[in-house]
């Protein structure tokens, strides 16, 4: 891991947002993918010792990713991702929403909105997510959305390094 790697992590209750920036120290097209590919997502999205499983993932404008956290005890925690627009290698934004097993949604999500740049070798992601409510935005922080996320990008890094190495 390369502690000079920028990681800048912001929460705002005013405007109910999360700013997030992440520097990578891998190319815009690895990076890219291990964003937009259910099969990578997997390897680092959920915090250890959780797990991700990908039911289905559909990366087109108006499709959808169905996906749950794992606990280590078997529970599932589902969520939904309908992509809103894609602008390949560049941006793509969707609104997610916690749901149930059959895909219900629960009534409040946030929209999410990733910008990559690639300068020097180094990509750099910026998160901005919006929340319909402060509620919704409580609920994240209060289930450990601020340490998960960081530690789901320790884990991106790891998968960096072996995607590299091939």
């Amino acid at each position: 891991m390369n502690g000079n790697l920028l990681f800048d992590f912001k929460i705002d209750r005013a405007t109910k947002q999360v700013f997030i920036t992440r520097e990578f120290d891998a190319s815009l097209a690895l990076v890219w993918d291990a964003f937009t590919t259910a099969e990578i997502l997997d390897q680092w999205v959920a915090p250890k010792p959780f797990m991700a499983q990908t039911k289905h993932m559909d990366f087109t404008v108006g499709g959808r990713r169905f996906y749950a956290m794992v606990a280590p005890d078997g529970q599932k925690r589902w969520q939904i991702q309908k992509y809103l627009s894609i602008s390949p290698k560049t941006n793509f934004k969707f609104f997610s929403v916690f749901a149930d097993e059959h895909e219900n949604p629960e009534p409040l999500g946030s929209e999410w909105d990733y910008t990559f740049s690639e300068q020097n070798g180094k990509t750099t992601v910026r998160i901005i997510i919006y929340n319909e409510s402060l509620e919704r935005l409580e609920k994240m922080i209060e289930m450990g959305f601020t340490e998960g996320y960081k530690a789901s990008i320790a884990n991106l890094e790891s998968v960096l390094a072996e995607l590299s190495e091939k």
